[in-house]
């Protein structure tokens, strides 16, 4: 008599939650996506991703960075470089401290969880393969899925981005179409050409300019032109982000902020041209962060010779929009590597011309850059100066640049492609890191 068969054991059981991760280098975007809707965070977490040392020697470990209140001389460790994460000792305590401790405050268990993580384009092979074996054996998450940042804003309502008018029953399709994604962060800003949800590879396009970058750049004009200020690039960041803009007319706001040769007297430079700002430094007591305000000619120069004077004060002039221009002009300071409106016509060039109407009048900017005033619209006119006449350009960013992707990988966590596309903890067992590799290198474009 034949032994009668064993059962077939069930597979795993679906993972309850999915933690959502966007691993920036400068902030990590969390939070969790579930099968409903009503127990979904709306928007993430913002965790600054970084290990933090004070001047008094204090030690500051992600979010617990929000205590701090003196940020003179504070020094910073970073687990991500040029936008890949290569320190994996400093970033599992950042993890470990947000997510996995008894306290964290988004405590969550990687065996009933599933993983989706944001990463950026042409990740070297070692990188990738290292972060799914830190996923899989240190943390053990039931289910896992790595997916290029840029693509996962194709999960979104891209239409509503450009406020486009439609009526209320219009089906909207994820994930989009056509995008031009242009992610514009802190360690670089790229060119990413999706076609329903696929990145184009050949077509990725990538600029060595960030927002570290640029607060170096920003750090160095303050230190030679005012105080040294090499040791404060946490203070030089925030007043980057307070009063930078883009330019609309660089040669004519560089002529307003010119002082004018020996002798030369220009009532322009004396009352600003509308441009200078004066930014109040705080002084870890009684301001923990930095203070705009109009320009008041002299005030700066009463501040420092007046003996009962609580303010330090820098006029800023030129250096408001002359540092985001190396967005547009790298060359400005040596970086021999094409602006952004011509890295975006680098991208098309490897297309076919059929497919430019399309991504031309769809193109998305996210990231911490795209919160420069007149950024947007800088780009559309430099665009439209290079673009075939019948080509029509559109430029827009979401609501909140930063959280977009993880916005868009949310989405992307309650579609159907993520069940297709994850990776469980017992696939990874039995195929191994380079199966895993394979499957992933794919991306989020599936035939449906």
């Amino acid at each position: 008599m034949a032994p009668a068969r064993k059962p077939k054991s069930a597979g795993p059981a679906p993972p309850s939650s999915t933690l959502v991760l966007d691993n920036g280098a400068d902030t990590i975007k969390a939070g969790f996506v579930t099968a409903d809707d009503d127990t979904t965070d709306k928007a993430p977490h913002v965790i600054p991703n970084c290990i933090a040392r004070d001047r008094h020697n204090k030690i500051y470990v992600g979010a617990e960075l929000e205590k701090c209140k003196d940020f003179g001389e504070i020094a910073f460790r970073r687990p991500v470089e040029k936008g890949f994460i290569v320190n994996w000792e400093a970033q599992k305590e950042i993890w470990d401290r947000a997510f996995f401790d008894d306290k964290a405050p988004q405590r969550c268990d990687p065996s009933t969880t599933r993983l989706v993580l944001a990463e950026q384009p042409n990740s070297l092979p070692a990188l990738q393969t290292h972060c799914d074996q830190i996923v899989f054996e240190e943390y053990g998450f039931s289910s896992y899925y790595r997916g290029i940042g840029p693509s996962f804003n194709a999960y979104q309502d891209i239409q509503a981005v450009f406020h486009t008018p439609r009526t209320p029953d219009t089906i909207i399709d994820v994930p989009a179409e056509v995008i031009l994604l242009i992610d514009s962060g802190y360690s670089h800003t790229t060119v990413t050409p999706i076609l329903q949800g696929r990145p184009l590879h050949p077509a990725i396009r990538r600029l060595d300019v960030g927002g570290k970058l640029m607060t170096n750049h920003l750090t160095r004009l303050l230190s030679v032109r005012h105080f040294d200020m090499r040791n404060e690039t946490y203070i030089v960041n925030e007043m980057k982000e307070a009063a930078c803009y883009v330019s609309l007319d660089f040669k004519g706001d560089l002529d307003k902020t010119w002082k004018g040769t020996r002798g030369e007297r220009r009532e322009d430079y004396a009352t600003g041209g509308g441009i200078a700002k004066d930014y109040v430094l705080p002084d870890s007591h009684t301001r923990f962060h930095g203070i705009v305000r109009d320009h008041e000619p002299g005030a700066a120069a009463r501040a420092r010779k007046s003996a009962v004077s609580t303010e330090d004060i820098l006029t800023l002039r030129n250096e408001r929009f002359s540092v985001p221009e190396l967005l547009f002009n790298p060359t400005d300071i040596g970086l021999r590597q094409p602006g952004l409106a011509d890295l975006v016509m680098q991208s098309l060039s490897v297309l076919p011309v059929g497919l430019w109407p399309g991504l031309l009048a769809n193109i998305v900017v996210v990231g911490g850059n795209a919160k420069f005033d007149n950024f947007i619209q800088r780009l559309q006119v430099e665009l439209l100066e290079r673009v075939p006449d019948e080509c029509v350009v559109r430029v827009a960013r979401p609501e909140d640049p930063i959280v977009s992707t993880w916005l868009g990988a949310a989405n992307f966590a309650r579609h159907e492609h993520a069940e297709r596309l994850a990776v469980t903890k017992q696939e990874y067992e039995e195929h191994g890191a380079a199966w895993v590799a394979r499957k992933f290198a794919f991306g989020l474009g599936i035939d449906t």
